[in-house]
């Protein structure tokens, strides 16, 4: 028992490091989970222009993937329905309805224009071991743009998740010119669903979001949902609609879904039920407004990080701003490296050195003849002439030796020294080099991508606000509350949202849900809808000696249906005053007694500071009390007590 600790900590943490490394958080260098990075590096390896099909795709990534071939191809999926990197044909699903794709042996995908552009380089790329061993794959693709930003992304693993959420392509680029420029940048999400976005609450990709379905009003009587928000489709929220309706939020004469290319979902009203109120009722209670929480969680340093949109989005250019130079420093090295040797090539040839080759009775002295002969124009060439220099020039073939064109070789040098001088000077201003880069992959992509999701602030639509509402009795004769209660002599309309207070004239209370039919006890002498920001004035007997005690209070915290008591249970105690609001004026009457020459007083409760519910209040008079006046004009204050008042308290 005692190696199992260990052995548990040891096993637990490798597996946890595992899932949050190489199953479900992306990387924040090329956005990419694991297999995705080896399923686009399988497409690249495969590319020849033409579709393959899913099957000999997923069959080859499984040689990289040690898991199989249905997360494969599902993963193949979501990234083709990204849109940026796999150019589909076929059935891969629809994003609208929620139908799945075919089985990989019906499909067929190839890679885009803009994934070869963006997405891979050979030279950049570092690799590692497949799991057995017996290939190698790309620790990271040397990508070019933002991908977690662009494609978002959703994993959950051991003790933490990441979500992630889509952005435009044009925005993203845009934003990223700008951060180079120094300048400031915002950048909000965008759903290919289309809809309605209040990034209100995003904060930089640590907040949430609230998304909507469009909803056009099309007739009197009739909705049409065109576009859906971000994860729904229109079989959810048809099922959500038809959940509302079945718990009676809302009512309906029909539901009718004409999706095909693009959604249209009529919704048509019930007789007396307008447009507008329904509307607000559907965001209100169905999936056409949804409330999403951002956790941009990616992998940086081989660590899980939590970041924001602005990070990430720092973090790739600077990246793409040090790809480029050494893109351009490969560039540089090559276009130099061909010079030198085209220049061998010239003198090799137009000083008819291979000539001198014909009487060489060996390699090693044909070498030696060469070698010597092009150390004349060392001075001139950009590296030192190498073994390897030499055996070029010696298998130069003759077809080229005898077409060779020295004013095309000319032309052909100086080229090459115009490209080197402008690799050069690219390489002076990288951020410069680095703009132009993004303004010709916006110029030759961004028409692609335009914004789909409309960016706005919503009214919050509160259910207790929109909900049905609904006659509620009591009848204080017989101490019944509820839906049910039918003989009553006072009623409230109220939602199944509101709750409701129950103040007793022995001070105890409830808060209780909306019943159908409860007791609630005929010494009820308050009955309210429940608002937190409602100020309770009382006034009570502490017990027999009738000293009283008053104070303000607000009704906030409380456990539905518990029973609470607003002043210490005694025998004695009851509530002499219970009001509302400010600006009431009390005539406070005592017991009469020979010492007292003062019969009455005045009490204002608005010199009462608002305390807690269970403070004791301050006392009123030192003499016993016997009853308690409002002389608040009604007309001048628009207040009442809602205990009525007893000349003589028995």
């Amino acid at each position: 028992m005692r190696f199992l600790k260990p052995l548990m900590d040891q096993n637990f943490l490798e597996y946890a490091s595992y899932v949050i490394k190489d199953r479900a958080i992306p990387d924040i260098v090329d956005g990419l989970k694991p297999v995705q990075r080896r399923i686009m590096h399988t497409m690249k390896e495969m590319d020849d222009g033409k579709f393959s099909k899913v099957a000999n795709i997923v069959g080859d990534t499984m040689k990289l993937h040690p898991h199989g071939d249905a997360s494969i191809g599902s993963a193949l999926v979501v990234i083709a329905n990204k849109e940026y990197f796999i150019e589909k044909q076929g059935n891969f699903g629809n994003l609208l309805t929620g139908d799945p794709a075919s089985a990989p042996r019906y499909i067929e995908a190839r890679l885009t224009p803009l994934a070869k552009e963006v997405l891979f380089n050979s030279e950049l790329t570092e690799y590692s071991d497949s799991y057995d061993g017996r290939n190698k794959e790309p620790i990271v693709l040397p990508s070019k743009l933002p991908v977690a930003l662009l494609f978002g992304a959703e994993g959950i693993a051991v003790g933490m998740s990441t979500r992630i959420l889509p952005h435009n392509f044009n925005e993203v680029i845009d934003a990223q010119i700008a951060f180079l420029n120094e300048k400031p940048f915002k950048l909000f999400p965008d759903f290919r669903n289309g809809g309605f976005l209040d990034a209100g609450q995003y904060e930089d990709g640590i907040g949430k979001v609230r998304v909507r379905a469009r909803i056009e009003i099309t007739d009197e009587k009739i909705l049409t949902v065109r576009e859906l928000p971000f994860g729904v489709t229109t079989e959810s929220l048809i099922q959500s609609v038809q959940d509302a309706v079945n718990k009676g939020k809302f009512k309906l004469s029909s539901i009718d879904d004409f999706t095909a290319e693009k959604v249209e979902i009529e919704l048509k009203a019930t007789r007396g039920m307008a447009t507008e109120k329904l509307l607000k009722l559907l965001y209100a209670f169905t999936q056409c407004e949804v409330s999403i929480s951002v956790n941009l969680l990616l992998i940086q340093a081989n660590q899980p990080v939590l970041l924001t949109v602005s990070e990430v989005l720092r973090h790739n250019t600077l990246r793409l701003k040090d790809l480029l130079k050494q893109e351009l420093l490969l560039s540089l090295e090559h276009a130099r490296r061909k010079w030198h040797l085209r220049r061998m090539e010239m003198y090799f040839i137009g000083e008819k050195i291979y000539q001198k080759l014909e009487v060489c009775d060996s390699y090693e002295e044909a070498i030696e003849v060469v070698k010597k002969s092009v150390l004349h124009i060392e001075s001139v060439l950009p590296f030192s002439v190498e073994q390897e220099d030499i055996e070029k020039l010696l298998t130069l073939q003759i077809k080229r030796i005898s077409r060779y064109d020295q004013n095309e070789s000319q032309k052909e040098l100086h080229k090459l020294k115009v490209t080197i001088s402008s690799l050069n000077k690219s390489l002076k201003d990288i951020t410069r080099y680095t703009i132009n880069f993004l303004e010709k992959i916006k110029d030759k992509y961004g028409l692609d991508y335009p914004r789909r999701t409309k960016i706005k602030r919503f009214d919050e639509i509160r259910v207790q606000d929109v909900a049905e509402k609904q006659k509620v009795g009591w009848d204080r004769k017989e101490g019944f509350l509820g839906l049910n209660v039918n003989s009553s002599t006072t009623s409230f309309f109220c939602s199944a949202y509101d709750k409701m207070v129950v103040i007793r004239k022995d001070g105890s209370y409830q808060v209780i849900r909306v019943p159908e039919k409860q007791f609630i006890g005929k010494n009820a002498i308050c009955v309210e809808k429940l608002n937190s920001k409602t100020v309770h004035n009382v006034i009570y007997w502490e017990g027999a000696t009738r000293v009283c005690y008053a104070k303000r209070f607000r009704v906030e915290k409380f456990i539905l249906d518990r029973e609470y008591n607003l002043f210490p249970a005694k025998k004695g105690a009851k509530i002499l005053h219970l009001s509302q609001g400010e600006r009431i004026r009390l005539e406070v009457s005592f017991v009469p007694s020979p010492r007292i020459r003062k019969s009455s007083d005045i009490y204002i409760f608005d010199d009462l500071a608002i305390k807690g519910i269970q403070a004791r209040g301050n006392k009123v008079s030192s003499k016993s009390v016997q009853s308690v006046r409002v002389m608040t004009n009604k007309a001048e204050f628009g207040q009442e007590p809602l205990l009525p008042e007893e000349s003589e308290n028995k």
